[in-house]
């Protein structure tokens, strides 16, 4: 009888234990114990980053579809080649900044088990990890991209994201810094489909799309904060503190008038002013009734909608794009 009953508890310790495993995040699950870190290592479970570095790269290009009359098929195969840009540029701007932050990153409670920091990977395998997608980086880039697009998408991949992890521990401004970093991906786009250099447009959506990472990187920054004061890291959530809501505030003004000027220099119409610019300032305004800067979980989740910001953008554009395909073939 005792041995049935302590069989019966090892079934039942064993059936526990199974069901407290950690449910890992897709495709995490589909890859061996060895690998995953190195996924983990390019946040492939968090798709937020690619979505958030995606974006400008396909505003860009359907603002310089809708300029040039892009057909149909260039355009689909350019946003495309967006996409797999977006997510070469997130995964080596991942692990390079996990690279240098990893003592930081091993002193902070929400990122401490990261593969670098807890070890799970090594220094040296992830530089070696690192220098294989610069080398997938800049072949892709080479072979989709020519002329100055060509430059600046390198300018991108390799500068621009690998000095942004240095400015933590001199500026409280490093957000500042990942406004460029994530968002040259509109002038690349741009430049590539329109082949010209459209100073007053590319300045006006630029400022635009700073003042976004300024406002979404800056909510993210205060998941952290209490962390990374006793780490020593700086951001603009620790230099505003109480002010850090007349900040985004400003930001988010800032983002939707340069949205609208940004349209207006390009002649967009009636989707773009009423969808683009008009959802964005009515989503942002939700956004500001619904975080709670003070609970980390709610700035994750308020990230996140930034990411499906995106869409409420994107859609007025590729409507005023479809519109003037249309008009096009019905005056031919």
């Amino acid at each position: 009888m005792d041995h049935l009953s302590t069989q019966k508890e090892a079934s039942l310790l064993l059936t526990h234990h199974e069901y407290s495993k950690p449910t890992l995040k897709f495709p995490l699950g589909l890859v061996s114990e060895a690998y995953r870190p190195y996924l983990e290592l390019i946040r492939v479970e968090k798709p937020t980053g690619t979505i958030l570095m995606f974006w400008p790269f396909a505003w860009g290009l359907t603002m310089a579809a809708y300029k040039t009359a892009l057909p149909l098929d260039a355009y689909v195969a350019n946003l495309g080649k967006a996409l797999i840009a977006a997510f070469l540029l997130r995964s080596s701007a991942c692990t390079i900044n996990d690279i240098f932050d990893r003592e930081m990153d091993a002193g902070v409670e929400r990122t401490k088990h990261r593969p670098v920091a807890s070890g799970r990977v090594s220094v040296k395998a992830a530089v070696v990890y690192l220098l294989v997608q610069y080398v997938l980086g800049v072949a892709f880039f080479y072979f989709t991209e020519h002329g100055l697009a060509l430059w600046i998408a390198l300018f991108q991949l390799l500068p621009l994201f690998a000095i942004y992890p240095l400015l933590k521990r001199i500026t409280y401004w490093p957000q500042a810094w990942l406004g460029l970093a994530m968002n040259f991906g509109f002038i690349t786009s741009w430049i590539s489909v329109s082949e010209e250099v459209h100073c007053p447009i590319l300045s006006a959506a630029m400022a635009s799309c700073w003042c976004w990472t300024m406002l979404y990187d800056t909510i993210y920054a205060c998941q952290d904060i209490r962390d990374d004061v006793k780490m020593n890291v700086r951001s603009t959530a620790i230099l505003f503190g109480s002010w850090i809501r007349p900040l985004l505030i400003s930001c988010g003004i800032v983002f939707v008038s340069m949205l609208a000027a940004a349209g207006a220099l390009n002649n967009q119409g009636i989707p773009y002013f009423t969808i683009s610019v008009g959802g964005t300032f009515v989503h942002l305004i939700w956004q500001s009734r619904t975080v709670d800067l003070e609970v980390p979980k709610s700035c994750w989740i308020n990230f996140n909608r930034n990411g499906q910001l995106g869409w409420i953008i994107w859609s007025g554009l590729a409507l005023d794009y479809i519109s003037r395909l249309d008009l096009g073939l019905a005056i031919a």
